[in-house]
């Protein structure tokens, strides 16, 4: 009987001890995630999808602008935070349906159309 007790004991802390092990491992190395972090993980990649989806229609709202001088006046501008706001206040960042226009979609803008206007 004594025999038996420690055989039990000893497969019983075997397989916490190895549970234990193959969820560090899995955690750690194996990219297990969990529910949470999957679910953040795929609203960032959803906002920068949508986000690259709509900079070319931003762009394009640029390139039809009245104003041509504008890009000029982007370009004149040093901070990235300012070129931001300004594409934004000119509601190349705004589209159909919303009131107020997306800050990413004006950030990733203003990149675009800097980068446009140096290859120019």
């Amino acid at each position: 009987m004594q025999l038996q007790s420690v055989s039990l004991k000893a497969g019983f802390w075997g397989a916490v001890v190895g549970s234990i092990l193959t969820m560090i491992v899995g955690f750690s190395w194996g990219g297990w995630t969990t529910s949470s972090t999957a679910q953040q993980l795929a609203a960032r990649q959803s906002d920068a999808a949508v986000t690259s989806a709509l900079v070319p229609i931003c762009v394009a709202g640029e390139k039809a602008d009245a104003g041509r001088g504008k890009l000029g006046e982007l370009t004149a501008i040093a901070s990235s935070y300012e070129q931001t706001e300004f594409v934004m206040k000119s509601g190349w960042a705004t589209f159909p349906g919303q009131a107020d226009p997306n800050r990413a979609v004006a950030e990733a803008c203003a990149g675009a159309l800097l980068k446009t206007a140096v290859a120019k």
